[in-house]
C-alpha cells in the first residue's frame, strides 16, 4: 500500500491530503487564511502566508495520518491558478501581496490592450479572453507599481510564478523555479498551440522572459523537497492548476467527458483530447494535465462567485453562523418566491464576460424572506453552471451527456438537485469529491510509478449519487429565461442601453 500526500492551495484555505494508491482519503487537514481587500475590486493573498499555512497541514496531516515522510510514494500541488506572485530570488521574499486571479485592478490595462487590437491576437495564442482574470495583466500591474521591480527583474534577480511554481521555490530551498503546462496556459503569456513562452506576447505586455518559471508536463518527476520540512525529502511527482487536476481526478480522460468544480468559483471543463477547440460562445481553451510530452487541451467556462456567495450570506449579510446553514435555510421554503440572486460581485466571468457588472438581489417583495434569499443564492450557483454548459453544448463536437461534480459546495443536495433540472442530463456526485486533490496525487503516482497508466486510476472512480432531472424541459427553460434576464440587469450600460 504507497501512500501519496496532496497539497491543494486554495482560494480561501490550504489543505493536505493523505490519500491511498486506491484513491481512499486517509487523513485531511485544513486551514485558513486571510483574504485581504485592499480595495473595491481588489483581492490580495500574502504569499508568505499561503506557504505557512499549506506547510503546517502538511506536518499536521503526516501526524494526524500517523505516517512518516519516508511512507509518501511522492506529492503533488495543485493550487488556485492565475494568482500572481513575485519575489526576490536571493531572499526567497514576495516584493508585493499575491494578487488574486478574482482581482479587477487591470481592467483599464485591459482596455489599452484591446485598443491596440490585441484581444484576437492573444485569444489566437492562448486559448484565453482578455480579462484581468488571467496572471499576465497582473505580473505587469506588479512590474510597474513597485519601486525599481522591472529593472530588478531585467537583471533575472525576481521571479514570477502561480502559486504551484510559489510553493515548489520554497519546499525546494529555492533550487526549482518551475511550473507545469496546466498553470502556464493561465497566464496568457504561454502558447498552448507551440507549447513554450511566447516572444510577442512578452512583447506586447512588456514582460521581461528572465522573471519567468521552467515548464514541464503535469506528471514529472520535478525535484524532491528539501528534508527540512517534513522530515525527509519527498518526490514532487505532480503539479496541476485546481481544475484541470479534478479533470483528472474525476477520471474525465476521454473527449466529450465534462466536470464542474464548485467551490469558491465555479468550474466547468470539457475534455476535448488533443484538439485545441476554438469557442464561439465566451468559453476558453485551456491546457488540460499532461503526461509525457502528448499535449491535451480542454474547454473551459469559469464561474467568478460560486460557492463565494454562501461565504457573503455568512459572513456579509450574517444571515448563516455556519456554510453548511445555507442547505436547511434554503430548504425551508419551497422554492425562491421570484427571487433572483446574481452574485457578479467580481464582474460576470463566462460565457458573459463583464468585468464591471455588479451583484444584485431582484424579483423582492414584502413577503420575502432570508430563507428566500439563501435559496436563490444557492439557485444562482446552478444557473450560472448551466450557462456554461448550454455554451459548451453549442462548442462540443458531441453532446455532453453527464455531468460530474465536486467541490465543497456539492455535499449541497439540494443545489445539485436544481442543476439536473436545469441541465436535463444526469449530475454525477463521486464518492471522493476532493477530486482536485485527488488528480494531483494520480499525477505524482504516475509520476513514481505507483499506477501504470490511466486506465487502472478510471477503474478507481466510483459513484456516491446521481441527480436525475425531475422537470420538464420547457419549465427549465422558463427558469433560465428569468435567470438571463435577471443578467441583462446588471450587465453596465454600453452606448446608452443595457446589454
Amino acid at each position: 500500500m504507497a501512500y501519496l500526500l496532496a497539497l491543494d492551495q486554495g482560494t480561501s484555505s490550504s489543505r493536505s491530503i493523505v490519500f491511498r494508491d486506491n484513491g481512499e482519503i486517509v487523513a485531511s487537514v485544513q486551514q485558513e487564511f486571510t483574504q485581504i481587500f485592499p480595495q473595491p475590486g481588489w483581492v490580495e493573498h500574502d504569499a508568505l502566508e499561503l506557504w505557512e499555512s499549506q506547510l503546517a497541514t502538511c506536518r499536521a496531516v503526516l501526524k494526524k495520518a500517523d505516517i512518516k515522510a519516508s511512507e509518501i510514494a511522492a506529492l503533488g500541488i495543485a493550487n488556485q491558478r492565475e494568482t500572481t506572485v513575485v519575489w526576490e530570488r536571493s531572499t526567497g521574499k514576495p516584493i508585493f501581496n499575491a494578487i488574486v486571479w478574482q482581482d479587477r485592478r487591470t481592467e483599464d490595462l485591459c482596455d489599452q490592450l484591446r485598443s491596440k487590437g490585441l484581444a484576437d491576437p492573444i485569444k489566437q495564442k492562448t486559448g484565453l479572453v482578455l480579462d484581468p482574470y488571467f496572471s499576465a495583466t497582473k505580473l505587469k500591474w506588479i512590474l510597474e507599481h513597485v519601486s525599481g521591480a522591472r529593472e530588478r527583474a531585467c537583471r533575472g534577480e525576481l521571479a514570477f510564478g502561480t502559486v504551484d511554481a510559489w510553493l515548489v521555490w520554497n519546499l525546494t530551498g529555492g533550487r526549482l523555479h518551475v511550473t507545469d503546462v496546466s498553470n502556464a496556459s493561465r497566464t496568457m503569456l504561454w502558447n498552448i498551440h507551440e507549447g513554450c513562452w511566447d516572444t510577442e506576447l512578452l512583447q506586447w505586455l512588456d514582460i521581461p522572459p528572465e522573471v519567468l518559471p521552467e515548464v514541464h508536463p503535469s506528471s514529472h518527476l520535478f525535484g524532491d523537497t528539501d528534508p527540512q520540512w517534513l522530515g525527509q525529502a519527498v518526490k514532487i511527482g505532480g503539479m496541476a492548476g485546481d481544475q484541470q487536476s479534478a479533470l483528472f481526478g474525476q477520471a474525465c480522460f476521454k473527449q466529450g467527458m465534462a466536470k464542474n468544480t464548485y467551490g469558491t468559483g465555479c468550474f466547468m471543463l470539457l475534455n476535448t483530447g488533443d484538439e485545441c477547440a476554438d469557442s464561439k460562445n465566451g468559453l476558453i481553451s485551456t491546457a488540460a494535465c499532461q503526461i509525457g510530452e502528448h499535449k491535451q487541451y480542454a474547454l473551459e467556462g469559469s464561474v467568478f462567485i460560486g460557492g463565494a456567495v454562501v461565504q457573503w450570506l455568512r459572513d456579509g449579510l450574517k444571515a448563516i453562523k455556519e456554510s453548511a446553514d445555507i442547505e436547511a435555510l434554503a430548504a425551508s421554503v419551497p422554492d425562491s418566491d421570484g427571487v433572483v440572486f446574481v452574485p457578479s460581485f467580481t464582474g460576470l466571468g463566462a460565457p458573459y464576460w463583464e468585468p464591471s457588472a455588479k451583484g444584485a438581489i431582484l424579483g423582492l417583495s414584502r413577503g420575502s424572506t432570508v430563507a428566500h434569499i439563501a435559496r436563490a443564492a444557492l439557485e444562482s450557483i446552478a444557473f450560472q453552471s448551466a450557462a456554461l454548459l448550454q455554451a459548451m453544448m453549442h462548442d462540443a463536437a458531441s453532446p455532453i451527456t453527464e455531468l460530474r461534480v465536486d467541490g465543497g459546495a456539492c455535499a449541497n443536495s439540494l443545489m445539485l438537485q436544481f442543476q439536473a433540472d436545469l441541465l436535463g442530463i444526469p449530475v454525477i456526485r463521486p464518492k471522493v469529491t476532493e477530486t482536485t486533490a485527488l488528480g494531483v496525487a494520480y499525477l505524482a503516482g504516475l509520476a513514481c510509478g505507483v499506477y501504470r497508466d490511466s486506465a487502472e486510476l478510471e477503474a478507481q472512480w466510483r459513484v456516491e449519487r446521481t441527480f436525475e432531472p425531475t422537470i420538464g424541459r420547457d419549465e427549465a427553460a422558463e427558469l433560465m429565461k428569468n435567470w438571463e434576464k435577471a443578467i441583462d440587469r446588471v450587465r453596465p450600460v454600453h452606448d446608452g442601453r443595457a446589454g
